[in-house]
C-alpha cells in the first residue's frame, strides 16, 4: 500500500480546474506549477465505504489515504490477500477440529471440545476404511459426487499410509486421522476456490472476498461436513456465468447438484432474470448443460446400484424435521400434535412433507415475483441469496454446515461487514448449544430450550439480512454494489449485465400528486437527481426520450470514490454507511 502524496485529491479541485492565485494590482505574478492529480482508485476502497473496515484499519495505520495510489503492489494484490485470509481462517478451523482428528472420542470429546465432524464416524460406518466403493459396495446417504469426493479422500489417505510405512520418514497416524487430514486439505482447496470465485464475481469490489476468508462461519463449519465441495462448484458456476460462459455455468451447476441439491436453485434464479431480460434461449442452453452434467454423473450409478443410488432420495423423504428447524420447534411446542403426529420408525412424515413443499413453492414464487416486479432488475447474487436463504428457513432439514451455502451469496448480495458478522455470530454461537444439548443434562449439558432460543436468534438474523437485501432490490439507489462505482449494474450478471428489460410485472400504486415525486418516479438519493423511471431503469438525469435500458446506471456523484459520500475527513469519509 503506497501512501505517498502524489498531488491534490480530485475532490479538492473545483469544477473548472485549479483556480489561479490572485494577483495584486500592478504586480505580475507567475502561475504556480500545476501538480497532476493522483490517479483515481481503480477499485472500491473498503475503508472509505464501510465503518467496520475503517475502524479495523486503525490497527494498521488507519483508512486508505486520500492521495494513496492503488495497483502498485507486485505481489500482495487483493486476490492474494483474500486467499491469505482464507488460509488463516482454515488454520483456525483446523485448530478447532484437531482434538477430534484421531477419532478417539472418549468422554464425549466431540461435544465438550466442539469439534464434531461427520467425516470421522462415516469413515468406518460407510466402509471407507476397508476400501469399499460408495454405492457399489456400500450404501451412501449423500449425492453421488459427494460420495465420490469421500472415496477419493479415502484412496489418497490409504496411499499416504502405505508410503509412510514403506519409507519410514513420514509421520504415521491411525487411518481415520490420515483420512480426516486429507479430507480437510481437499476441503481447503474448495474454500480457496470459493474465495477466488468471489473476487471474480465482485467486480470493482475485490476486497469483499475478505469477508469469506475471515468468516466466523468458515472457522466453525469448514470441516464439519463436505458441503464446501458443493459450495465451490456453485460459486464457480456463478463465476462462469459472470464471464459469459453460460454452458460452462450449466455444467458446473449440474455437477454441484450432483454433490448437493441446492445449486439447482441457481437455475431458477437465472430463469426469472433471463425472462425479464428476454434471454431465455441462453438460459435454456445453461439448463440443458446442467441436466447433461447431472445425468452423466448419476446415470451410471443408478444403473449399477439402483437401491443405493435411491437411498439419498428415500432418506430425505422419510427424514423427520431436523432439530434446528421451525417445524421441529412447532412439533416440540405442541407435543407432536401437529402435522403427522408421532411417527413409527422409518415412517415418512407425509403431511410435513406437503407443508414443506408448499412453503418452498411460496418462497420460489415470492422471489420470482420480486425479480419480475422490482423497479430495476435485481442482481444475480441478490436473488440467489434470497432463494437459498428462504429455502433453508422453510426446509425440514437445516444441518449446521448448510449455512455455508449462504456465505458467498450473502457477501455478494450485501457486502456489509457489520450485518454479515452479526449473522455469522449467531451461526457460530448456535454450534455451542447444539453440541451441549447433544451432550445431555446428565453430562453437564443443557436443556433443549436453550438450543431452541439460539435457533430462533439465528433465524431472526437471517430474516433481517433477507429484509435488507429486499430493501436494496426495491430501492436500488441503496444497493452497495450499484452505488459504489459509476455505471455498475450487475458484476455477476454476465449476459444480463446492462441488458434492457423485455418483460416486467408492473405495479400500479396510487400516490397523491402533492405528496412528493411523480407517481411513476421514485427518488434515488445518490447525490444526484437519478431516478427510477416508468421502464424500471435506474438512470441519471437526461433529456433523452424513449425507452431507456439497464445500461442507464446509476446517477452517482462525480466526487464519489468507491462509494465515498463525504470526503471531508482527512484520509477517509466522514459518514460511512453500515
Amino acid at each position: 500500500m503506497s501512501t505517498q502524496d502524489t498531488g491534490p485529491s480530485p475532490a479538492d479541485q473545483p469544477e473548472g480546474g485549479p483556480v489561479p492565485s490572485p494577483a495584486r494590482v500592478g504586480t505580475q505574478v507567475s502561475e504556480p506549477p500545476q501538480v497532476a492529480a493522483p490517479p483515481w482508485p481503480d477499485r472500491v476502497v473498503p475503508t472509505w465505504t464501510d465503518r467496520v473496515a475503517a475502524q479495523a484499519s486503525e490497527a494498521f495505520g488507519g483508512p486508505w489515504g486520500r492521495h494513496a495510489v492503488t495497483g502498485r503492489a507486485l505481489f500482495w494484490t487483493p486476490l492474494r490477500i483474500a486467499l491469505l485470509f482464507t488460509v488463516l481462517g482454515l488454520a483456525l478451523a483446523w485448530a478447532k477440529q484437531n482434538p477430534c482428528a484421531d477419532g478417539n472420542w472418549v468422554g464425549s470429546k466431540q461435544y465438550t471440545h466442539f469439534c464434531y465432524s461427520d467425516t470421522v464416524p462415516l469413515f468406518g460406518l460407510r466402509g471407507l476404511d476397508t476400501g469399499q466403493v460408495p454405492y457399489l459396495d456400500s450404501a451412501m446417504e449423500y449425492p453421488v459426487l459427494t460420495g465420490g469426493f469421500m472415496w477419493l479422500a479415502a484412496v489418497l489417505s490409504r496411499g499416504y499410509d502405505s508410503l509412510a510405512q514403506a519409507v519410514g520418514l513420514l509421520p504415521t497416524v491411525v487411518p481415520v486421522q490420515s483420512y480426516y487430514v486429507v479430507t480437510c486439505l481437499m476441503l481447503s482447496v474448495c474454500a480457496l476456490l470459493i474465495t477466488r470465485s468471489v473476487v471474480g464475481l465482485a467486480g470493482r469490489r475485490p476486497w469483499d472476498a475478505a469477508m469469506v476468508g475471515l468468516s466466523p462461519l468458515l472457522v466453525v463449519h469448514a470441516f464439519t461436513n463436505w458441503d464446501l465441495f458443493a459450495v465451490a462448484l456453485a460459486s464457480l458456476a456463478m463465476w462462469a456465468w459472470a464471464t459469459r460462459h453460460p454452458v460452462l455455468a450449466g455444467v458446473l451447476i449440474g455437477l454441484g447438484t450432483a454433490a448437493k441439491l441446492y445449486p439447482v436453485l441457481l437455475l431458477g434464479v437465472l430463469l426469472v432474470l433471463c425472462l425479464r431480460a428476454g434471454r431465455l434461449r441462453v438460459w435454456a442452453g445453461t439448463a440443458l448443460a446442467a441436466a447433461a452434467a447431472w445425468l452423466v454423473v448419476n446415470v451410471p450409478i443408478a444403473l449399477l446400484a439402483p437401491e443405493n443410488w435411491r437411498l439419498f432420495f428415500s432418506l430425505n423423504d422419510s427424514r423427520p424435521a431436523d432439530p434446528d428447524t421451525l417445524w421441529n420447534i412447532a412439533l416440540v411446542a405442541t407435543d407432536n400434535a401437529l402435522f403427522d403426529g408421532p411417527l413409527d420408525p422409518g415412517q415418512s412424515p407425509t403431511v410435513l412433507n406437503t407443508w414443506v413443499a408448499v412453503a418452498t413453492l411460496l418462497v420460489c414464487a415470492a422471489v420470482g415475483w420480486l425479480a419480475l416486479s422490482a423497479p430495476v432488475r435485481p442482481r444475480v447474487a441478490q436473488l440467489a441469496f434470497l432463494l437459498v436463504a428462504g429455502f433453508l428457513l422453510v426446509n425440514k432439514v437445516w444441518s449446521p454446515q448448510y449455512s455455508l451455502w449462504l456465505l458467498p451469496l450473502a457477501v455478494l448480495a450485501r457486502p456489509a461487514w457489520r450485518s454479515l458478522l452479526l449473522w455469522q455470530a449467531t451461526e457460530a454461537v448456535l454450534w455451542v448449544p447444539r453440541l451441549l444439548w447433544y451432550l445431555g443434562t446428565e453430562n453437564k449439558g443443557i436443556d433443549v430450550q436453550w438450543f431452541f432460543l439460539a435457533v430462533g436468534v439465528r433465524d431472526v438474523a437471517v430474516v433481517v439480512l433477507m429484509a435488507l437485501v429486499v430493501r436494496d432490490v426495491w430501492h436500488p439507489e441503496l444497493d452497495r454494489v450499484r452505488r459504489s462505482w459509476p455505471g455498475t449494474d450487475d458484476p455477476a450478471g454476465g449476459i444480463l449485465d446492462h441488458t434492457a428489460d423485455r418483460f416486467r410485472l408492473r405495479l400500479r400504486l396510487r400516490t397523491p400528486r402533492s405528496s412528493g415525486p411523480h407517481r411513476d418516479q421514485e427518488p434515488a438519493p445518490l447525490g444526484s437527481s437519478a431516478s427510477v423511471d416508468r421502464s424500471g431503469t435506474l438512470r441519471a438525469p437526461s433529456s433523452r426520450q424513449g425507452v431507456p435500458d439497464q445500461a442507464d446506471l446509476p446517477g452517482v456523484r462525480g466526487d464519489v470514490a468507491g462509494g465515498l459520500e463525504d470526503d471531508g475527513a482527512a484520509g477517509g469519509p466522514r459518514h460511512l454507511q453500515e
